[in-house]
């Protein structure tokens, strides 16, 4: 069942899971998850967290207690996934310790109706930090504009990164620099930045779901013969885009300093069209310093039938740019695509994270004591 999960590790990808659950850590599962399927990373968002806390494994006896104390709704809900993500950290530590802190990671995300406020994201960062308090936790930031900067001061204070929602190719450019950038105001601070790390979070299916729909409303043969091609060609853009910031001087100049590369990361990698080979994402994204995060039905496909056939990204640039370029032609812009990506992903976000508050409330108003 591994073999194939194996050949992708020895490639160079890390295997995160894009799911976490209280049940998955007290069951045991996650361990077992580390130790069969070479899984060495955990993701989470905030819809992930709506589904795990509104099926109520688990959760009773905190949110028992919490409504006891009459804690908000806000604090309530930071105190249950922030529990999650500690426990998870713990499990994942040998994996961070065995790597120098490269994996073993588990990640948890800014409030998602920050993401447009750049103070806001760095407090509620840092507060996070603090409050899950593990060394192998990343925090979750959106490449939005505004978190731009959120990530440079949050990198420049030496707290490790995951940035989400990155759907473009001159976005994932910035996030890059921004990195640097953060890198290089931690070291003027004399922090030691062997110890920062970040992925960048470029997302894959959505790209695929909202061309091909747009593909299928022209009709045509030739759109037709596009369809399903968009998301590759922009992920693997996206790394030609990462070799050449790591081949800069830069780059250089903070590598002889122990700074450590920030990989990227596909997400998104469930396949939303059952027309698609259910590991098109990880078969056709096999690179050196990346990292697949993938939902558990991903996974297990993987593990049961995903032929790894070595490096499917390098010396694919060329015909990935005559991909975008022809689904450009037929009048799809792709400016307009993943504007509208990333917008909607904040929505999404957002309204699960205010699904999750407004479920959390409810079992708290339930589980309240009577009097005083």
């Amino acid at each position: 069942m591994t073999d194939a999960l194996k050949r992708l590790s020895d490639e160079g990808v890390a295997i995160w899971l894009d799911d976490l659950s209280r049940e998955r850590i007290t069951s045991g599962n996650l361990a077992e998850l580390l130790d069969q399927q070479h899984v060495v990373g955990v993701t989470t968002n905030p819809s992930i967290f709506q589904k795990a806390i509104s099926a109520g494994e688990g959760y009773e006896q905190q949110v028992g207690d919490l409504a006891f104390r009459r804690v908000s709704v806000e604090e309530a809900l930071r105190m249950i996934t922030c529990a999650d993500v500690r426990d998870a950290a713990d499990i994942l530590r040998p994996v961070f310790d065995a790597t120098g802190g490269r994996d073993g990671r588990v990640s948890i995300e800014v409030d998602p109706r920050l993401a447009h406020n750049t103070r806001a994201t760095v407090a509620e960062a840092r507060q996070l930090a603090w409050l899950v308090d593990r060394p192998n936790t990343l925090i979750k930031i959106p490449a939005t504009l505004a978190g731009l900067p959120a990530i440079t001061q949050t990198i420049a204070s030496g707290i490790s990164v995951n940035v989400t929602l990155i759907f473009s190719l001159e976005r994932y450019r910035q996030v890059m620099d921004a990195y640097l950038t953060g890198l290089e105001q931690a070291d003027a601070k004399g922090l030691d930045i062997s110890k920062i790390h970040s992925v960048a979070s470029f997302f894959v299916s959505r790209v695929d779901t909202e061309i091909d729909q747009r593909l299928d409303a022209l009709g045509t043969e030739q759109a037709t013969a596009l369809r399903g091609k968009a998301a590759l060609a922009n992920a693997r853009l996206a790394y030609q885009a990462y070799e050449e910031v790591i081949a800069s001087d830069r780059w250089k100049a903070l590598e002889a300093k122990n700074a450590n590369v920030q990989r990227p990361l596909w997400a998104s990698t469930g396949v939303k069209d059952p027309a698609y080979p259910d590991t098109l994402y990880v078969t056709e994204l096999v690179a050196p310093d990346t990292v697949n995060t993938m939902p558990e039905a991903t996974l297990e496909a993987a593990a049961d039938h995903a032929e790894i056939t070595g490096d499917t990204v390098r010396g694919t640039y060329e015909q990935a740019r005559a991909d975008l370029d022809a689904v450009e032609k037929l009048g799809i812009s792709y400016d307009e695509v993943v504007a509208l990506l990333e917008r909607e992903g904040v929505e999404k976000f957002e309204a699960s994270w205010n699904d999750l508050l407004t479920s959390t409330q409810a079992e708290l108003e339930r589980l309240a004591p009577k009097e005083l």
